[in-house]
C-alpha cells in the first residue's frame, strides 16, 4: 500500500506515476542504446506496480524452510568451517556463489566472518582469473530472494567485450552452456586454487 511507503519511496512512487505514458509505461532508459545491452526490437519497460508495504518474506526467513541449509555442503566444492562454495548448474562461463555454512545474511555477519568474507571475495577472484580466459571477475550481492547470504561470482570471459558489464547476469541466461565435463573441470580447478589458501576442495 502506497500509504505504508517511507516518505522517500512515496516521492518516488509520486516521480514515477507523473512521467508514465497514457499506457502507464517508463519510457525506454538510455542503456537500451548501450553496446552491452543484451536486447533489442521493440521492447518496453514494464509497469511499475503499486509497492507492497510489509514486504512479503524472503526464502529462509522469518521461520520458512532454507534449502541453503537443508542441502548443507552437499552442492558445494570447497568449504571451511564457516563458507562454502557452490557452483551454479548449466551456465555459460563460471558462476558461483559463496555462502556462510550458518543460516545467516551479510548484515548478521561479526567482524570476524566480515574479513573472512572480504578476504575470501579477493581469494576467489585471483583464482577465477588463474583459469585464463578470464576477462573480469564481477561480484554481487542481490538478496531480494533468499535470506541466506550468498555473494555471485562471474567470470567474464576474455574478449567479449559485448557482455561486459551490468548486463552480464543478462547475458549469462541466454548464451549457451557449457559441457558438464568441461564445467566439471574448471570447478575442480577453483577448489583446489581455492583451497591453496585454506579449507578443503570437496570435489
Amino acid at each position: 500500500m502506497a500509504g505504508d511507503l517511507h516518505p522517500r519511496n512515496a516521492r518516488l512512487l509520486e516521480r514515477i506515476r507523473a512521467v508514465e505514458s497514457e499506457h502507464g509505461r517508463l519510457p525506454m532508459p538510455d542503456m537500451a542504446g548501450w553496446d552491452i545491452f543484451p536486447f533489442e526490437g521493440e521492447i518496453s519497460v514494464r509497469l511499475v506496480d503499486d509497492p507492497v508495504v510489509p514486504e512479503p518474506p524472503r526464502h529462509g526467513e522469518a521461520g520458512g524452510t532454507c534449502s541453503t541449509c537443508d542441502d548443507g555442503i552437499t552442492r558445494a566444492i570447497w568449504a571451511d568451517d564457516r563458507w562454502m562454495l557452490v557452483p551454479q548448474k548449466e551456465t555459460p562461463f563460471p558462476i558461483l556463489l559463496l555462502e556462510p555454512r550458518a543460516h545467516l545474511d551479510s548484515s548478521d555477519l561479526d567482524d570476524a566472518m566480515a574479513g573472512e568474507m572480504g578476504r575470501l571475495t579477493v581469494q576467489l577472484e585471483r583464482v577465477l582469473l588463474d583459469l585464463g580466459g578470464v576477462g573480469r571477475v564481477h561480484v554481487m550481492k542481490i538478496g531480494d530472494g533468499s535470506y541466506h547470504l550468498h555473494l555471485w561470482f562471474f567470470a567474464r570471459p576474455e574478449g567479449f567485450l559485448q557482455v561486459r558489464g551490468s548486463s552480464l547476469s543478462d547475458w549469462s541466461d541466454a548464451l549457451p552452456v557449457m559441457p558438464d565435463d568441461e564445467w566439471l573441470g574448471l570447478q575442480r580447478e577453483i577448489a583446489a586454487g581455492l583451497a591453496a589458501s585454506g579449507g578443503a576442495a570437496l570435489i
